[in-house]
Formats: C-alpha cells, sequence, structure tokens
C-alpha cells in the first residue's frame, strides 16, 4: 500500500470511531463516580444530583465528551451500600461524590486512594473521615450539613413561634453528630425553660410511635428533629405524629417542612451538592483532598409551613414572617 493510500485509510478508520474528532482526541476524558443512598425517584435526590452536573458543567466538564459518570442509587440495606462502593472504586475513578447516610465510611471501606467529596457531611471529624476540618489529611474532603452550634438556634426558634412551649422531645440518633447536637440544645435549654427528652430514631417505627405518643400526653409539648439520616427514613411518621397530636416543630431539612412539617432553620442541601461539584473539578485538575478544608453552609434558611401553623392554632409573629427566606402557604 502506497504511503498516501495508507494515511487516508488511517484517518477514515479514526473518522468513524465514536467521539473520535481532532478537538476530542486531545481533551483528556476523566472518569467519577457517584454514590447515592436513596432512590432515583425521590424529587429531592435526582434535585441534588442535577445541581451537581450543574456544577461540573458550569466548570467545564460535561458527560459524554470530557467526562465520564457512573452512578450507583444504593437504595436498601447496607449490604448493597457497601457492595455498590466496592464496584464503584473498582473502576478506578479519579473522584467519587459521596452522597447521604454512610455512603462516605462505605467508600472509604472500599479505598483510601481515591479523593471523596461528601456533600453533607453531618461530623466528619467525629466519624473519623477526616484529621480535621483545615486539614482533612486523607482522601475525603467536602461540605457539612451544619455547625453545631445551629442546633441551639432550633430551640430558640420553637420558642419564638410556640411561646407557651415548656417540654421539647429531642428526636436523634445516637452516634456522635446525634450527641454533639444534644449537647447544645441541652446547654440552651435552661435559659428558655425548655424540659428537654430524648427520644431515639435508630428504632422501629412502632417504636417510635409508641415514644411520641407516651410523650405528647403532657402539655406544652414540642418536638425538636435534629440532622441524622434516620429522621429521612422516617419523615412521613414524625409529621403525621406531630400534626396529630398537635406537637410545634422544628427540622433540619427543608423537605420535611414542605412535606408538611412546620418550620426549618437548615442549609440548603441542593446547594451543597452544587458546591461539591467545585471541589470535584479542582481534585481533577490536581488538587490533593487532604489539603482542602471541609467547609460549613454560607447561608443558613428559614422556611415556615404557614398551612400547618394554622391547623397547630399558632400565630406566628410579624417580624419571623418577614426574615423567612421562604413561606409555604
Amino acid at each position: 500500500m502506497q504511503r498516501r493510500d495508507f494515511l487516508a485509510a488511517l484517518a477514515g478508520i479514526v473518522a468513524t470511531k465514536p467521539g473520535a474528532s481532532l478537538a476530542q482526541q486531545s481533551e483528556r476524558v476523566a472518569h467519577i463516580g457517584v454514590l447515592m443512598h436513596a432512590s432515583a425517584n425521590e424529587p429531592e435526590p435526582k434535585a441534588r444530583l442535577a445541581a451537581f452536573v450543574q456544577g461540573l458543567q458550569e466548570a467545564g466538564w460535561s458527560d459524554g465528551r470530557n467526562l465520564r459518570v457512573d452512578t450507583r442509587w444504593s437504595t436498601g440495606d447496607q449490604a448493597r451500600l457497601y457492595k455498590d462502593a466496592v464496584e464503584l472504586m473498582a473502576l478506578h475513578p479519579d473522584a467519587v461524590l459521596a452522597g447521604v447516610g454512610a455512603t462516605t465510611p462505605a467508600l472509604q471501606q472500599a479505598s483510601r486512594v481515591i479523593p471523596i467529596i461528601f456533600a453533607q457531611g453531618i461530623d466528619p471529624v467525629g466519624a473519623g473521615y477526616v484529621e480535621s476540618l483545615n486539614g482533612p489529611g486523607g482522601n475525603a474532603t467536602g461540605f457539612i450539613q451544619l455547625e453545631f452550634e445551629l442546633a441551639g438556634k432550633w430551640l430558640e426558634l420553637l420558642k419564638e413561634v410556640a411561646p407557651g412551649v415548656t417540654r421539647a422531645a429531642v428526636l436523634r440518633e445516637p452516634g456522635t453528630a446525634g450527641v454533639g447536637q444534644w449537647t447544645i440544645i441541652q446547654a440552651v435549654s435552661h435559659s428558655l425553660g425548655v424540659e428537654l427528652r430524648p427520644i431515639r430514631l435508630e428504632t422501629t417505627p412502632n417504636e417510635i410511635e409508641r415514644a411520641i405518643s407516651a410523650f405528647a400526653q403532657e402539655p406544652n409539648s414540642a418536638l425538636v428533629v435534629v440532622v441524622s439520616a434516620a429522621a429521612l427514613t422516617h419523615r412521613d411518621l414524625i409529621i403525621a405524629l406531630a400534626a396529630r397530636y398537635r406537637l410545634p416543630t422544628v427540622y433540619p431539612y427543608r423537605e420535611l417542612v414542605a412535606a408538611g412539617g412546620l418550620i426549618t432553620y437548615s442549609a440548603d442541601i441542593t446547594r451543597q451538592y452544587k458546591r461539591a461539584a467545585g471541589y470535584v473539578d479542582r481534585i481533577l485538575k490536581g488538587e490533593n483532598p487532604a489539603n482542602m478544608p471541609v467547609q460549613a453552609p454560607t447561608k443558613y434558611d428559614l422556611v415556615i409551613n404557614l398551612k400547618t401553623a394554622k391547623a397547630l392554632g399558632l400565630t406566628l409573629p410579624g417580624a419571623l414572617l418577614a426574615r423567612a427566606d421562604e413561606v409555604i402557604e
């Protein structure tokens, strides 16, 4: 074959390969994984992942062009989650996004080398994901859902919407994050004249219902739901019981208020996922997660469900409504 004919044939072969334009050949294709401990059909997780993808696109990354994304929606038991984590890490991605729940420890158990960005950590130092917030020191870094001091503001907010409250049950999990939030709430409860009672959420729905039902028998009672995976798992039950027993309740997530809860003062988790895309971009460009500080939310949103307030017979202060970021009617 003549040299000219050989070159022409080679050009034809290259041109027929998918995505084989000269521009695409010269552009590196990065590879990331995404581990979401939720159903792909749930609106909130879908919106969070969409925000993450949007953040990547704004940074110049596009799935199918210069980026390959492998996603696992790990609903179900912990065994499924850890299996999916191992499968993702076995693909040797450049970085992995860790969604809600136990995704970070599952991924770290599978690899202590591949960079992990968590979008909604609760207590990454206490849980052992990082050495410190300013210097993570390992293969994981990212964004926390709250600073523990926020838990005290939840109790203050409860007294603002329902001044007559003298008893509050704190619905929590027992881990380090649950202990941290409980400690802060305890610290401010005395000055507010509120007696506290913890209710565990890592039990069965029947046990949670019995505990809340028993607590609600006394007057001037209310609930504070703190950040935890169990709060999301049992959200419908908690919201229903709060309505049944007419318990003013402060929630840690906007979606619980949108679903019928009374009020929340919390970070916009969807915004956290978009910020996480910025960290992934930096890692893809060569930065080390060990040196990237864990960041707190830059803004907390006050969201009030006015319909629920009216159902509870509460007249909310005008000043409170005026400073709300969102009022659901």
